[in-house]
């Protein structure tokens, strides 16, 4: 173990960008408990995964009333940031980090004092809450004290349109500049640190694969330890790098959704495995 720390930490100090992806995982220290875990939120009820799936929220109030008691109890409000999210802001305080890309909701990178300007809240975030109907976005805490005044399913003020956190849900579009942020430092890195997720939601788990493609032997100047050096293209030659697709923009349908990954199949046919990286499918 100790012979592998060493290798790692080597691999850090000669980096030129290092990346890091962030889930669920990074945060149960804190008390905000994951979702496929074997304490998971989802592995003991799963049914609460609907509260996080577009089609359900939208179709069924009542699956809106259990999500905003949710919100209101969540652990998220009085969680603290633990030596996890600290050993990353330390990392960016000695030139180590270079982008932080979370699937967390929670805001505990922040609070730990990671500089926001490189991270990026793929899934979004539970601060504020929005209107899935006018787009409008607003503190999230004065629509919880609506939900404690006895507004089980608050409608939007603006347009009576529904509200929800400003999360992504599962069927949900990303946003496309978050999403073309990700894969373009996901591209750049040389090193690239997965931390406490399954690597089991698209499009945020194809980030280790566009990592990966830039891979090459090491050449003249560079030592063989070196991790996932960018290949360079020979004269000619199509670009390696992976380009993001062209996503719309939130809310257009054929946009980059969040999706679960599938269990991997046959190659051919209509029952493949997780899409390749980029690529997303709609929940049936």
């Amino acid at each position: 173990m100790t012979a592998d720390l060493d290798t790692i930490a080597g691999w850090l100090r000669d980096a030129r960008h290092v990346v890091a992806l962030t889930g669920a995982g990074i945060s149960t220290e804190s008390g905000i408990p994951d979702f496929r875990g074997p304490e998971g939120v989802w592995t003991k009820n799963p049914e609460a995964e609907k509260t996080a799936t577009l089609q359900y929220y939208l179709a069924d109030p009542e699956v809106r009333r259990r999500a905003w008691q949710n919100r209101l109890r969540s652990e998220m409000w009085t969680a603290a940031p633990n030596p996890a999210h600290e050993a990353l802001v330390a990392l960016e305080r000695k030139g180590r980090l270079h982008a932080l890309v979370t699937q967390n909701v929670d805001g505990l990178h922040h609070r730990a004092g990671q500089d926001p300007g490189i991270v990026v809240e793929i899934h979004g975030n539970v601060r504020e809450a929005k209107c899935v109907a006018c787009g409008w976005r607003g503190p999230m805490d004065a629509v919880l004290a609506r939900v404690e005044a006895g507004e089980d399913d608050p409608p939007c003020e603006r347009c009576g349109g529904i509200l929800k956190s400003a999360t992504i849900s599962f069927g949900e579009n990303l946003v496309p500049e978050d999403l073309e942020r990700s894969q373009r430092a996901a591209a750049d890195a040389d090193v690239f640190l997965a931390i406490g997720t399954s690597l089991t939601v698209y499009p945020a788990a194809g980030l280790p694969e566009i990592a990966l493609r830039g891979r090459r032997p090491p050449g003249r100047h560079e030592r063989p330890g070196d991790p996932l050096r960018p290949r360079r293209r020979r004269r000619g030659a199509r670009p390696a790098r992976h380009r993001a697709p062209r996503a719309r923009r939130p809310g257009v349908s054929g946009g980059a959704r969040r999706t679960r990954a599938r269990r991997p199949g046959p190659p051919a046919g209509n029952t493949a495995g997780p899409p390749p990286v980029g690529e997303t499918r709609p929940l049936r």
